[in-house]
């Protein structure tokens, strides 16, 4: 098989798209949890109800997004418009502190309790414009541009995105004390002007892709295309990857929300980002070459190593504590995670039927991200519901997370290794 080259726009496009749009989503995914729990002394329980609000409001907007613009036949419009107005309501959030919720709502009792919720509902909105720039048609579009031949490799590069996004934010932010309000304001304000501009850039970078639209049917039908029985019948294949990869999100987001909270707080390592950039690195190279298994051996094949890695990672997260060994556990767990991700997706998009991939972004986003955002995060705060509780310096108490979410995360997964199988068996 002669594998599809790829111009160098394409891969410039898919590099700087898929790394901002998974910054913003890191601010999102994990600072945002560090932001109402360091400035708004938020539970485990306010966590996982902002993660599973913005999960909903990404599942409902991909489903609309994405069907639309399968009948328009447009992507680049919805990406780089997306792009813009997901900046701008990134930089919203440097609005949302207690000093100036005090100010505007001067007789309500608990400015804090308010900024959480402030939070969750700016949090829909933001999650509005980027899944419909970045879950809905960004995705799509990938689709639309790779076939058999490449897709596991492209795949192995867009799936690295997500924690090389940790990566540069961390990084870049290392030096900012999080502990004070102006921080959050220049976090903000930094990477809502980065997505911004990117979303201008890419009137330039990105070119359409031919687009047969002449089968695709009434909007509103379309918005449920994926859910109808002869659909689910007729793509068995993709309806059990998109399962295996919910129950596979569904083990990464137990313990995700917490994992900066858990270095920082519960380890006590002012230095994590010492500990994470290399793992991360070090992971991302990885699943950069690792992509390409999927291309050569397929789904099953290339999926089951990910799985043994991350169990690996897990374990030696639970059981370990001293830093080099948090470090190790980390590597492993990393390493799972991102070459776990490329294949799921990979084999999503192969199993996607085409010029429909629009109406299929929202049911990949149900496995991908409504699922594990609902559930995911409600049982990581089970598992923490009796967590050390410590006194901070205003007399508020805070929970610190252990290391029994990794514990969860790993009986999980296990529960993906045991539905392998019914894959196996299916795809044969």
């Amino acid at each position: 098989m002669v594998r599809t080259k790829k111009s160098g726009k394409f891969y410039l496009a898919l590099i700087i798209f898929s790394l901002v749009g998974q910054v913003a989503w890191v601010v999102e995914n994990m600072y945002f949890n560090v932001f109402i729990y360091k400035m708004f002394r938020a539970s485990a329980a306010s966590i996982s109800a902002m993660v599973a609000a913005s999960s909903v409001a990404a599942t409902v907007t991909t489903l609309l997004i994405g069907a639309l613009s399968d009948k328009l036949g447009k992507r680049k419009i919805f990406i780089c418009g997306g792009y813009i107005a997901w900046g701008i309501s990134i930089w919203s959030f440097a609005a949302i502190r207690t000093d100036l919720i005090g100010q505007l709502f001067p007789n309500v009792a608990n400015a804090a309790a308010l900024g959480i919720s402030l939070v969750i509902i700016m949090d829909c909105v933001m999650t509005f414009f980027g899944s419909a720039a970045n879950d809905a048609c960004f995705n799509a579009w990938l689709t639309d541009s790779t076939d058999d031949t490449n897709r596991g490799a492209i795949e192995g590069i867009n799936a690295m995105m997500p924690l090389v996004a940790i990566l540069v934010v961390f990084g870049g932010f290392m030096g900012f004390d999080q502990d004070l309000p102006n921080t959050w304001t220049a976090i903000f304000g930094i990477i809502g002007t980065v997505v911004t501009l990117l979303g201008i850039a890419g009137f330039f970078l990105i070119e359409e892709p031919k687009m047969d639209t002449s089968a695709n049917g009434k909007y509103f039908a379309n918005i449920l295309y994926g859910f109808r029985p002869g659909v689910v019948r007729s793509n068995p294949m993709l309806y059990r990857t998109l399962m295996g990869y919910a129950i596979f999100g569904i083990a990464i987001n137990i313990f995700m929300p917490y994992l900066i909270l858990y270095y920082e707080k519960s380890l006590a390592m002012d230095n994590y980002v010492f500990i994470f950039a290399p793992a991360i690195i070090l992971a991302a190279a990885f699943t950069a070459f690792y992509g390409k298994t999927y291309d050569r051996k397929g789904f099953l094949p290339a999926l089951i190593p990910t799985l043994a890695l991350l169990m690996g990672g897990f374990l030696v997260l639970y059981f370990f504590k001293a830093t080099p060994l948090v470090f190790l556990g980390t590597l492993i767990m990393l390493m799972g995670y991102l070459s776990g991700m490329a294949v799921f997706g990979a084999a999503i998009r192969t199993y996607t039927p085409q010029n429909k991939a629009g109406m299929f972004q929202g049911l990949r986003i149900l496995g991908q991200v409504l699922l594990p955002g609902i559930i995911g995060p409600a049982i990581g705060a089970a598992v923490l519901q009796n967590a050390e509780k410590i006194t901070n310096t205003d007399g508020t108490q805070s929970f610190l997370p252990n290391e029994n979410i990794f514990l969860a995360a790993f009986i999980a997964a296990a529960v993906l290794c045991c539905a392998l199988p019914l894959l196996r068996k299916k795809e044969n």
